[in-house]
């Protein structure tokens, strides 16, 4: 990844990348999940895990700014020397390796089960990889146009979601907050979960065109996303009941099965088949800014070889092992965990490390 204008970013493709990351594959479970853990009061866990994300993006923003041209690797090499940065790039490479990987599988096992059951998980894979290799190849500016044609393509899905309200029962949602604060708080983690993604501000802030309007962009970006997941969430509680939601493991897509047309008889598949769009913004990225990463690391001056690697790595090790769906649940699980303490709570500690530091170096010039 390269400084040079040919690689800057809109404000918009930062918009569709970022919110691109937090609504692809992970939203699809995402009613059922909050249900189990708060009630048909999820919703109120969701503003609220908004809010703190919110708070950790502006955080980033903050830290960002110190280093304007610089991704966060550059950022901790000025300030903690090159050992810091070359932890740095290892962790955020794990991490984002992880998030690609989740968003993959889960991908192929969604495919699998609604488009081609008769096809291996391993040939599924090697098909989304190869457009993975043709977009991310040409560099972030190609994936910025290519979230942009995404996002267009996608402007019918929340009209869709419209249909099942015309069986809508919002008695559903009542009593709000029936059973006290405990069950929202319980929601909170797996709220904060579908969220995950606008870490990648600390490698994506130095192609931004308008670094002034980088903490409004990212706002808009995380309301975005909270309105998508918000909307999808709603549109479940109030068409299934409260004791059917739970039998679902993608309400989201469960939901579409009341839609009928003459010449249709299964939207839900060709939704899927659409969507998978908007699946490929889970990976794609991250996995090119995984690559940008051991760019980084081996100063190399292309990360096109060492995506390519990567690709390869994972077309290889798929052929050995896929998990199955609940191995890859007990995955996201984990990465839940793990993505909690990337994507908040370092951002925080970080600024205030950083704040630290500043108060120092002023005693001492004083």
């Amino acid at each position: 990844m390269s400084g040079s204008a040919k690689n800057k970013i809109t404000s918009l493709q930062y918009i569709l990348i970022n919110t691109g990351m937090q609504v692809s594959v992970f939203f699809l479970a995402l009613p059922r999940i909050l249900f189990e853990e708060a009630g048909t009061d999820g919703w109120i866990s969701l503003i609220i895990c908004w809010f703190i994300t919110v708070l950790a993006s502006l955080a980033i923003i903050k830290v960002m700014s110190r280093q304007p041209e610089g991704t966060l690797l550059d950022l901790l090499t000025s300030y903690g020397g090159k050992w810091a940065g070359r932890a740095a790039a290892i962790a955020l490479f794990l991490y984002l390796l992880y998030f690609a990987y989740s968003s993959l599988i889960q991908t192929t096992l969604i495919t699998k089960e609604w488009l081609l059951p008769q096809t291996s998980a391993y040939l599924i894979i090697l098909m989304l990889l190869i457009p993975t290799y043709v977009v991310a190849i040409s560099g972030i500016r190609v994936i910025g146009r290519y979230a942009e044609i995404t996002g267009l393509l996608s402007l019918w899905i929340p009209f869709v979601y419209l249909l099942p309200l015309k069986e809508a029962h919002w008695l559903h949602l009542l009593p709000i907050a029936g059973e006290g604060w405990r069950p929202i708080s319980a929601g909170l983690p797996f709220g904060l979960y579908c969220f995950l993604g606008f870490a990648t501000t600390f490698i994506l802030y130095p192609y931004l065109q308008n670094k002034r309007q980088a903490s409004k962009v990212i706002t808009i970006s995380n309301t975005l996303t909270l309105l998508l997941h918000l909307f999808v969430t709603m549109v479940c509680y109030v068409y299934f009941s409260p004791d059917e939601i739970a039998t679902y493991n993608e309400p989201a897509i469960n939901v579409l099965r009341v839609i009928e047309f003459k010449f249709v008889e299964r939207i839900e598949v060709i939704f899927i088949a659409l969507y998978l769009l908007i699946f490929s913004l889970g990976w794609i990225p991250a996995l090119y800014m995984c690559a940008y990463c051991t760019n980084w690391l081996t100063g190399m001056q292309s990360e096109r070889n060492h995506f390519r690697v990567l690709l390869l790595i994972l077309a290889v090790g798929s052929y050995f092992y896929i998990p199955t769906l609940h191995q890859n649940e007990n995955l996201e699980r984990l990465f839940l965990r793990v993505g909690i303490g990337v994507e908040y709570a370092f951002p925080l500690l970080l600024l205030m490390c950083l704040w630290l530091l500043d108060r120092l170096s002023r005693r001492k010039n004083a």
